[in-house]
């Protein structure tokens, strides 16, 4: 299947309509369409790879040059700027890239010759550049490595068909408003990112940009600006909350969700966010799906809390007999790793996709997602998944944050302990968990940390906290 190229769809159909925003350059459709092809006339000749890596913050010219790359036939190879330059040139490698292009803040001292800044290439003589008139679903837009947390990181392919198909399962799922206009502050190489600058050429909505997230600054902009809708993840949203209490400003009359992703919140957040009329969908998602497959509508929130919902209408589920991992089919769903065949054959078990994380489905058919496989914690031959054990905790006075890992334990195998963030009684809190959860589940150990290790896009790193006992 193959459609127009939708940014030259969309200033076809909404020229005037505001396509970006970073809060002071804005520009419309049409006027995007003309600087994607100003840009694309510095980019059409630097490499005959197919493949170009583009690393950058979240600001209009990475937007602009995302754009050009997938215009002009390019696949953006996406690299996470917070990685190190020895993490880098392993993806660098492995996508067999002769190009980088970085945001001139980006530059490094060690970058090889591969590594071109914006303002080198943009300052290239131009040449004649054709956007490309159509967008064929079966083509590999972009591709993104995963975190690699646990062995070799996977580049995953995501064509224009996953990404069409995940942005129209997300609008039949959150609906669409007149001058609908999402708030990106998820960093643009990560799929919560990516996806909305898609989404955006597919809606024909505004796409505001943010370079960080740091709550004063997204609350001015959802307080003065008409943005109708943020991606978060739960720590972002609890200080979006603390931030809130304490300026008791309230949002734009236009603003109408938080699309919540990472986890999901306790009742108490939950309760938080109602007080202040603030709708929040949490969902369930990844980089291999282009974003959410399974979200919970904010009028079920209460009554299936810990619950990440139902598949979207596009998607399937299945628990796995035996093993309850969590399985889909979707047309979201990539087609593969880049260089690992044999690696994706191995996700599939009768045509599902095994996504590695463990769950059940409630009678009314709301998933819930115990954990990951790999970070279950087996103690005395039973089975203890940390988020479950996160979820009560988190509702005891005084803790922010909390995480729990398995201790190496020559008598059980492993023992659950928690990191907590929070002025908090060690023992009050073992208590509390014991009322909660049966006993083995229950941390034998609290570690008080001023804060938990993340990555770039807000999720937990587990095992940096368990290298602190292979020391």
């Amino acid at each position: 299947m193959k459609t127009q190229n939708w940014l030259i769809k969309q200033a076809e159909l909404n020229p005037h309509r505001i396509a970006v925003s970073d809060g002071q350059i804005s520009y419309d459709f049409a006027t995007l369409l003309a600087k994607i092809k100003a840009d694309a006339s510095h980019l059409v000749n630097l490499t005959a790879k197919e493949r170009v890596g583009l690393m950058t913050t979240n600001n209009i010219q990475g937007y602009r040059l995302a754009l050009a790359l997938i215009s002009i036939g390019k696949t953006i190879v996406w690299l996470n700027w917070r990685l190190s330059t020895q993490e880098l040139r392993f993806q660098v490698d492995d996508s067999d890239l002769d190009l980088v292009i970085v945001d001139d803040v980006l530059m490094r001292e060690d970058f090889d010759h591969r590594y071109q800044s914006f303002a080198k290439v943009l300052k290239r003589p131009s040449a004649k550049a054709n956007l490309i008139a159509e967008f064929n679903f079966d083509k590999v837009a972009s591709i993104m490595y995963t975190s690699g947390t646990t062995g070799r990181p996977k580049g995953v392919l995501q064509t224009f068909g996953n990404h069409y198909t995940s942005a129209i399962a997300s609008s039949l799922n959150l609906g669409l408003v007149e001058n609908e206009e999402w708030l990106c502050v998820t960093p643009l190489f990560h799929i919560s990112g990516f996806s909305i600058l898609m989404r955006g050429l597919v809606y024909g909505m505004t796409v505001r940009l943010m370079t960080h997230f740091e709550p004063q600054a997204v609350e001015n902009v959802l307080v003065t600006e008409p943005v109708t809708i943020i991606s978060a993840v739960p720590y972002m949203l609890k200080r979006m909350l603390a931030q809130r209490r304490q300026s008791k400003r309230t949002y734009n009359n236009h603003f109408r969700l938080i699309l919540l992703g990472g986890g999901t919140i306790d009742l108490a957040t939950l309760k938080a966010c109602q007080n202040a009329k603030l709708q929040v969908v949490q969902c369930y998602g990844m980089t291999e799906t282009c974003s959410q497959v399974i979200a919970l509508s904010a009028k079920d929130a209460e009554e299936q809390i810990g619950s990440v919902g139902k598949p979207l209408f596009t998607t399937q589920l299945k628990i796995m007999p035996k093993t309850n991992e969590i399985a889909i089919k979707t047309p979201a769903l990539t087609p593969g790793y880049l260089n690992q065949p044999q690696k994706f054959a191995t996700k599939f078990k009768d045509g599902w996709f095994l996504t590695g994380d463990v769950g059940h489905l409630n009678e009314a058919g709301f998933l819930f997602v115990a954990g990951r496989k790999d970070e279950m914690i087996i103690s005395g031959g039973e089975n203890i998944f940390p988020q479950e054990v996160e979820t009560v905790l988190q509702q005891y006075p005084g803790v922010k944050e909390v995480a729990v890992v398995g201790k190496p334990d020559s008598i059980w195998g492993q023992t659950p302990v928690a990191f907590v963030v929070g002025n908090v009684d060690p023992e009050g809190l073992i208590r509390f968990g014991r009322e909660k959860l049966a006993h083995y589940k229950v941390p034998k150990e609290i570690y008080g940390v001023k804060q938990l290790p993340r990555n770039a896009s807000g999720k937990l790193q587990r095992f940096k906290l368990q290298a602190k006992f292979k020391k």
